[in-house]
């Protein structure tokens, strides 16, 4: 009888393992991601403990700035990539216990992220950011003003007075930092376009705004590419900053209702046509297997190259020729490729320096570990609520897939800009 009991309990047990568990679903993963991503930062911040306890890791080649700026593009870059999750209102979920445990972090994250913001500009707090240190403040701010303009409602309107004034006057006070010639003109445009938005047109320099914008189209060279300055590089520059803050930009002035010699939504509709193009060209970059090319500089920003591709996702505005399921499923399969199985975290949980795993010899001489967190760009479309088509729709093949497993597929072409040179100015 023993031995029988023993042998049903075995059988129980067997079949038990081999019961197929739940599959996950593509949102489900991405929510996985990014609160894993999030969690380490964000906890460690709201308590004002970020700077005491996180693991930083620097480039070999590492400059002589000033090292807390770590702490300002961790949080700052972080922030830019999950501020439209983080935006969903907690009515949008469904009743299902994934839809509650996506709620339930989403719900946490935003706590922690409000009370992250305000220790960041807060003198007394352990966790006040190097404002004013260094040159490279003015990047990292400029993400910290994108996250507010992705989730105006949820991470700005909700912060009390005395927060909202010092990150105005922070903002206001990196006016004496210089950007180079190159994307950096648009980190002052984000910042200066922000305050028009959030203060008035009173408080904002137009001068920056005006300048980024008649740079920005003297260095489109087409098809979707801007030249990182006057002379072009090939590298994931236009997808790192130049369409996303672009656009915001131009957003930010047409909320304001700025009134100058610029249209500025005819520069924003064909911005947009541009960005549109260039997720076509980045949803190819995709092969079957989930990898992307390799090129240029700041390779370790990981996914920050998808980044375009993701904000036509989030806004909606996917060009014909991608659909919701295609970009989707490359996306997440790019993810898994990147993040399943190799050493991107350390032992405290932030991120390293590598682009899949841990290589620091793929490290700029301005790269650190916070740098990185850029990678979050790519989950701007957790913005979609998990009704939306995005989610729920079937995957499909997307178009290296196509191409190679001998399906039809769409020919691509070059796309022209629909405004004259001489409308520019």
């Amino acid at each position: 009888m023993k031995r029988l009991l023993l042998t049903l309990t075995a059988i129980i047990a067997l079949t038990a393992m081999a019961k197929p568990k739940p599959q996950q679903t593509d949102r489900q993963y991405w929510c996985q991601e990014a609160y894993k991503m999030a969690q380490p930062v964000l906890e460690n911040m709201a308590k004002g403990e970020l700077q005491k306890n996180m693991q930083t890791e620097f480039s070999p080649s590492f400059d002589n700035r000033n090292r807390k700026v770590v702490y300002m593009e961790t949080f700052g870059r972080l922030m830019a990539g999950i501020a439209p999750w983080l935006a969903l209102p907690d009515s949008v979920v469904g009743s299902s216990p994934a839809d509650t445990k996506e709620l339930e972090m989403r719900k946490q994250l935003r706590e922690w992220a409000l009370a992250s913001y305000k220790n960041s500009v807060d003198p007394a707090s352990p966790d006040y950011l190097c404002w004013g240190v260094s040159g490279q403040n003015l990047v990292d701010a400029a993400y910290i003003a994108e996250s507010f303009i992705r989730a105006y409602d949820a991470l700005w309107v909700p912060l009390d007075q005395q927060t909202k004034d010092r990150y105005i006057n922070e903002f206001k006070k990196l006016r004496s930092i210089e950007p180079p010639y190159t994307n950096w003109f648009l980190f002052s445009s984000i910042i200066e376009s922000f305050i028009a938005k959030a203060v008035g047109l009173k408080e904002y320099d137009d001068f920056r705004v005006m300048m980024t914008i008649r740079k920005v189209e003297e260095w489109y060279v087409g098809d979707g590419w801007y030249a990182d300055g006057p002379v072009f590089a090939f590298d994931y520059y236009s997808s790192y900053v130049f369409h996303a803050m672009y656009l915001e930009t131009l957003q930010n002035m047409i909320d304001a209702k700025a009134n100058t010699r610029l249209e500025y939504q005819k520069y924003y509709d064909r911005a947009l046509k541009r960005a549109q193009k260039f997720s076509i060209i980045l949803e190819r970059f995709i092969s079957p297997e989930g990898t992307f090319p390799v090129i240029g500089r700041s390779t370790p920003y990981r996914m920050a190259a998808m980044q375009p591709l993701a904000l036509m996702a989030w806004y909606q505005k996917l060009p014909k020729d991608l659909s919701n399921g295609q970009v989707r499923s490359a996306l997440t399969a790019v993810m898994h490729r990147m993040y399943d199985q190799q050493q991107n975290y350390n032992e405290g949980g932030f991120l390293t320096i590598g682009f899949c795993g841990h290589q620091p010899e793929t490290a700029d001489w301005y790269t650190n570990n916070g740098s990185l967190y850029m990678t979050s760009l790519s989950l701007m479309p957790l913005g979609l609520p998990a009704d939306h088509p995005f989610w729920t729709c079937e995957a499909e093949p997307w178009t290296q897939v196509k191409a190679w497993g001998g399906q039809p597929f769409p020919k691509d072409h070059r796309w022209a800009d629909d405004i004259q040179t001489k409308d520019r100015w």
